[in-house]
């Protein structure tokens, strides 16, 4: 087994088994706060183009449509442990599961939703050669995300048009370059960032919140 998956499922395991008391109180949190069910389900493109379910808590009120459409940017449903949890990124600990499972890795391009692998398909070929992670350059330049598509008056060309592809650059550059000491380097940056903030680092996806 590679030493990076090795390192997936240690790290994981370990982390799940620590933050479970807090895992257990944020799921409950949530449930008190407003109907639905904790976890946020969304299904993502992973390994090799195959689909899989990525998890988190969910940080907004659930919505009565079926289809909302793409959300990013509208924090209408923000509830207020949503708030919460969405700065500390409490949210993502869920996708630990999908790290140990195999579903993700800790370092990897950000899964998409099937939509936007259908844009640049040639270059999602590439990018789909890896396993879809936790962080990775593109969560770090993004940070902010969420808030520059709350400015736009069309949020989703915006994200098509301007930011989707530069977050192509950066994952077609980690396939390209990728390495352990480089996983180590962006996992120990990703930590400083979301310490340093308190705001987060993941952008938003087409759905309930950042991704």
């Amino acid at each position: 087994m590679p030493l990076k998956r090795l390192f997936d499922i240690f790290v994981s395991t370990v982390a799940i088994l620590i933050l479970f008391p807090l895992l257990l109180s944020v799921g409950a949190l949530v449930r008190i706060e407003s109907k639905g069910p904790s976890l946020f389900r969304q299904t993502r493109i992973g390994l090799r183009g195959r689909p899989f379910t990525l998890l988190k808590f969910r940080s907004m009120s659930v919505h009565e449509r079926s289809d909302p459409g793409f959300t990013p940017g509208a924090t209408a449903r923000v509830t207020r442990v949503g708030v919460w949890i969405r700065r500390t990124k409490v949210d993502e600990l869920p996708q630990l599961w999908n790290v140990l499972v195999g579903d993700m890795s800790l370092v990897g391009p950000r899964p998409e939703v099937p939509e936007w692998t259908k844009v640049h398909p040639e270059r999602w070929r590439t990018i789909l050669s890896v396993r879809p992670g936790l962080t990775d350059a593109a969560s770090l330049e993004f940070r902010h995300e969420e808030a520059l598509l709350a400015a736009s008056k069309d949020p989703e060309s915006t994200y098509r048009d301007e930011i989707l592809p530069r977050k192509l650059d950066l994952a077609e550059a980690y396939v390209r370059d990728r390495s352990f000491l480089g996983d180590l380097t962006l996992l120990f940056v990703t930590a400083r960032a979301v310490l340093a903030t308190g705001t987060g680092f993941h952008a938003p996806d087409g759905g309930e919140s950042p991704r």
